[in-house]
């Protein structure tokens, strides 16, 4: 007995993606919301440092000096850059 083998023409189907095309946009969206939040929250402690710094001089606790507001601005910046790394804000 001999083994016939005949050729079969195959034809793609249509093949619908089982995602929606526009995902991966919607993805990078979400991630950057969740990234700002994220830093946002982290950012909370330092933020508040700086409230209480500028509620201090209204109330007359601290000086009111551009070179004291400056060099705490820097002392706040340095140490949230030292704290959260790459999570930390950039001005």
């Amino acid at each position: 007995m001999q083994t016939v083998m005949t050729p079969v023409v195959l034809t793609a189907a249509p093949v619908r993606p089982g995602f929606d095309v526009s995902a991966p946009t919607d993805v990078a969206r979400q991630v950057s919301v969740v990234a700002g939040l994220t830093m946002d929250i982290l950012g909370l402690p330092f933020d508040m440092a700086r409230a209480q710094y500028a509620r201090a001089v209204q109330v007359g606790l601290v000086e009111r000096s551009m070179l004291a507001s400056r060099d705490f601005s820097r002392t706040v910046g340095a140490l949230e850059q030292l704290t959260l790394g790459p999570w930390a804000r950039h001005v």
